[in-house]
């Protein structure tokens, strides 16, 4: 293609953002920022203008943010064709065209596909639908979701003990409500922080009267005549009154809508190039169609280049605008999406922070603080190297290992700064539970190396 042809598409031209959240509103304003004066539209199966998520199993269900106020900044009039509340349907390739479900199509010259995920929902579909069971995903889940706490709920049911099963738990606390925590697995938080790690946070639980479960799965909600969740039974065959359960299974990716397209997508994400360039199913990278946000899976140079599947408020935030800048730059001008893994978490008076990928750790080291009281720092090895380091109320570390990460510094970890307690800090086993058994509660999804692997894997991620 001529040189001015090119320019003038990256320039102008038609650029469709699908997604309009987080990840596709900080990619319009990167690519009006950056000199987009084309066509715009951005595509959202909700009626509502992007808003954030995070506040939701914290400061809305307390009553410290009203649901319906939590739309996110927008740091520019992005100019743009706001087609809210109507979902993307499917993508023909050959056409570049997007068909919406009210029969629409939209026509693009580059596209961003940013569709997120959605919460995983309570498989028996009859059950999923008594008066009283709750996800927490959008804004209208969490508008129903606090109607109900506040019109007398007395026990609430959490169903999954990740991230935001243990922040709805730690709300409800706060609120009084009594509390039963259900999870498959050992401990809370296993599946991002391992078994170490996850017995603090069961404790944490216990001490802050939460009725914690573990080791058992649910087998059946219970309504009462008139159709009203009453009862949870448990796979040990005990049976728990309640009045409200929040399924917290974690979540799936929106890639249904793509189903047939020919692009590099199934239920572990959409793959892409570290420029986030699109696969198509046959491997071959695309070069008008990027991806970002919690629907990408790409590879992670500082972690092997393993495929990545993130769902991290930062990288929806870094993984647009780097896909912005690379959908309207010259191919020279492109950089590569290398943000570092990290999310924070607030629960039970704790606030637990992490970078890099714990997951991927097969052991661990306590360097700072201590176990037992709850303000630490443990840093995860793998193969040698420091891939991740998490803090309990003690976050000014992580700056450091952050670094420490990014140098590929050695684990164990050998410097002056490691706090010697009895019988020093020796690595140990993480205690992660086996990959190949569905858990409730990875902030990072290791998704394999080849963008047209074929292998399905059970694993479900938390934002």
């Amino acid at each position: 293609m001529p040189a001015d042809y090119m320019d003038w598409l990256r320039r102008e031209g038609r650029i469709v953002v699908v997604g309009a959240s987080l990840a596709g509103l900080r990619a319009a304003e990167t690519l009006r920022a950056e000199g987009f004066t084309g066509s715009l539209t951005l595509v959202g199966d909700e009626p509502y203008e992007p808003y954030d998520r995070p506040p939701f199993s914290k400061a809305v269900l307390l009553g410290k943010a009203a649901p319906h106020r939590t739309d996110l900044p927008q740091r520019l009039d992005v100019d743009a064709k706001w087609r809210t509340g109507v979902a993307a349907t499917g993508l023909d390739l050959a056409a570049m065209r997007v068909r919406l479900a009210d029969g629409d199509e939209v026509e693009y010259d580059r596209l961003l596909i940013a569709t997120g995920v959605r919460a995983r929902p309570w498989p028996n579909e009859a059950e999923a639908r008594l008066d009283g069971v709750f996800v927490l995903r959008t804004r209208d889940d969490a508008v129903a979701l606090v109607e109900r706490l506040r019109a007398g709920a007395r026990r609430v049911f959490v169903i999954g003990a990740g991230f935001a099963g243990s922040e709805v738990a730690s709300a409800c606390r706060e609120l009084g409500l009594a509390v039963t925590v259900a999870e498959r697995a050992g401990a809370p938080l296993v599946g991002a922080l391992g078994g170490v790690i996850g017995a603090v946070a069961a404790d944490l639980q216990i001490e802050n009267g939460v009725d914690l479960r573990t080791g058992v799965t649910v087998t059946m909600l219970e309504g009462d005549s008139v159709g009203r969740v009453r009862a949870v039974h448990l796979s040990d065959e005990s049976v728990v009154e309640t009045d409200v359960v929040i399924v917290s299974l974690g979540s799936q990716r929106n890639t249904e809508w793509l189903t047939g397209s020919g692009l590099g997508a199934g239920p572990r994400g959409i793959a892409c190039d570290a420029g986030c360039r699109a696969f198509d199913f046959r491997g071959i990278v695309t070069d008008n169609i990027f991806v970002a946000g919690d629907v990408a899976r790409s590879p992670h140079p500082l972690f092997g280049y393993q495929f990545l599947a993130l769902e991290h408020w930062g990288n929806a935030v870094a993984q647009g605008e780097t896909a912005a800048h690379n959908m309207i730059c010259a191919p020279a001008e492109r950089r590569p999406h290398m943000w570092m893994p990290a999310f924070w978490s607030s629960q039970f008076g704790v606030n637990i922070k992490s970078v890099g990928v714990p997951s991927l750790g097969e052991q661990l080291m306590i360097t700072q603080g201590s176990l037992n009281e709850r303000r630490f720092v443990g840093v995860y090895g793998h193969q040698g190297r420091i891939v991740a380091a998490v803090t309990f109320d003690d976050a000014k570390w992580l700056e450091f290992y952050q670094r420490e990460i990014e140098r590929g510094a050695p684990f164990p970890v050998e410097y002056n700064t490691v706090n010697r307690g009895p019988g020093g800090r020796r690595p140990m086993p993480a205690d992660f539970p086996d990959p190949a058994l569905p858990t409730h509660g990875p902030t990072v999804t290791l998704t394999g190396y080849s963008p047209a692997d074929h292998r399905l894997v059970f694993t479900p991620a938390h934002h």
